[in-house]
This record gives C-alpha cells, sequence and structure tokens, in this order.
C-alpha cells in the first residue's frame, strides 16, 4: 500500500501534462432566470493520470452533469475541461466525437452492447466507428484481460449481466484510451459479480495505467477508489483518500441528512 500511495503522491506532484481529467470554473445552467437550475456550481479539479477516482452524492448533486461535462458528452455554460492535455471546451461537435471514440472508454450501468454483434465485434466497435482498422488481436488480448477470452464468438443475449459488464469494459479499453468513464457500472449487478466487475476496473488502473472516474451511489463500489469526491449542490463538498466503506458511508450520510429534512419538513 506503501508504493502505491507514493505513486498516487508522485502523480498529484507532477506537472500538468499529468493531469488525466482538469476542469476549470466549470458551471452548467439549465434554463434562465428565476427557474435557471444550476447543475454545476463552478467545479475546480485536477485528477492525476493512473489513478481510480469515485464520485458520489445526494440525488441532484450534479454526479451526472459533472461525468457528462467531463467525458465531452454535454458542454459547460461557463469554464474549461481538458482531457489527457487537450482543452475540449471549444471543439467542434465533429472533433468531439472522434476524441471520444479515441481517447475515451465508456462503461454504463445498462451495458450498451448490441445484441445482434458478437462479443468479438462489439468490442472493436470503438475502432471501427472512429474508422480505424479493428484489430482484432487486440480484442483478443482485452477479453484476456477480463476473462472472455472462450466468449468472442457469443452474442451478449447468451451472456449473463456479469459477463456482459466485462464485455463493455474490454470495449472501454479496446483503443487504450486515456480516461474510462463509468456511470454506475454495477448497479445492475448483484453483489459478488459487482466485486467482480470493480476488480476488473481497479485492476485496469493497477496493472494497465488507466484512469477511471467512476460515479456511484455505493459506498462498496466507492471503496475500491483511490478517493472519492463528494458532489452537493453542484459543488465539490469533501473529498477522501483511500477510505473505508464505513468512513464513505458516514460521509454520504451527513450530505444527504440536509436534504432529508428539507423533504420531511
Amino acid at each position: 500500500m506503501g508504493l502505491r500511495k507514493k505513486r498516487h503522491e508522485d502523480a498529484a506532484a507532477g506537472p500538468a501534462h499529468d493531469w488525466a481529467v482538469e476542469l476549470h470554473g466549470v458551471r452548467r445552467q439549465y434554463g434562465r432566470g428565476g427557474s435557471a437550475v444550476h447543475a454545476l456550481r463552478g467545479i475546480d479539479l485536477a485528477l492525476p493520470r493512473g489513478t481510480f477516482t469515485a464520485v458520489m452524492g445526494p440525488s441532484g448533486s450534479g454526479k451526472s452533469t459533472f461525468l457528462q461535462c467531463a467525458a465531452g458528452l454535454d458542454r459547460p455554460t461557463t469554464g474549461t475541461v481538458r482531457l489527457g492535455g487537450t482543452e475540449i471546451t471549444g471543439l467542434s461537435e465533429n472533433k468531439l466525437t472522434a476524441l471520444r471514440r479515441t481517447r475515451l472508454g465508456f462503461v454504463f450501468q445498462a451495458f450498451n452492447l448490441l445484441p445482434s454483434l458478437t462479443v468479438e465485434q462489439n468490442v472493436l466497435l470503438p475502432m471501427r466507428l472512429a474508422g480505424h482498422r479493428p484489430d482484432r488481436r487486440r480484442a483478443a488480448e482485452v477479453l484476456a484481460q477480463v476473462g472472455l477470452a472462450d466468449k468472442a464468438r457469443r452474442r451478449p443475449g447468451q451472456l449473463s449481466g456479469g459477463q456482459q459488464q466485462r464485455v463493455a469494459i474490454a470495449r472501454a479499453l479496446v483503443t487504450r484510451p486515456d480516461v474510462v468513464f463509468a456511470d454506475e457500472p454495477t448497479g445492475a449487478l448483484d453483489t459478488t459479480t459487482a466485486a467482480e466487475i470493480l476488480g476488473l476496473l481497479r485492476q485496469a488502473v493497477d496493472g494497465l495505467g488507466s484512469t477511471v472516474v467512476m460515479v456511484t451511489h455505493d459506498p462498496a463500489a466507492a471503496a475500491w477508489a483511490d478517493r472519492v469526491l463528494f458532489l452537493a449542490d453542484g459543488s465539490i463538498a469533501d473529498r477522501l483518500e483511500r477510505a473505508s466503506v464505513q468512513q464513505i458511508a458516514a460521509r454520504m450520510t451527513a450530505l444527504s441528512a440536509p436534504a432529508y429534512a428539507g423533504a420531511a419538513a
């Protein structure tokens, strides 16, 4: 644990190009005037390469908006976002799409696999969409990493939920992305299978040098991360480094209490 801690401390102290994700003064407002919704209220954040960050917060805290802005799926109202040293805020939609296909990986709660394609074809889809020649050797490599080397010819409907999420992780890793964004990746899985999926994300960070940013509501899932960021009312309210499930749950309870009290009133 000491070596891992030192690595993260060294990364945090490194130059700007060592940051995988940077948000500076990011605000996201929907609507105008009195009915405006301030989903993000000035997020300043820099995440080192090769780390695992979990993002938590009460319902309506801005978690989904944070992920969408950080991944270039939504544009901030003000502020800038940089991924792997590239500022994406002002990119055209075509350039943003190309960047997402080649330099970002995505893992969603619903797997988002195409049922008509084989496992191998699903994994190779980011390469095809980016206009690159599909690398079957690379697909076999990432499928082996997630324990599905013998499932390449199967279709998603022939796999369990946990196996489908493993395919989604392989698909996310196939282009060797700068960042993997995971949105509630274990939300549809049982506890045992969820732990296996989180172990794969952890392995991607520790063994492959990937950067993972995961939104979750589950303290047990967040405990796999190097750090946990807590959002409340569109702002970063707190953060914990290498925290236990109990510490994370306690912090979430404290953040949620005012909202629950207001709802009860």
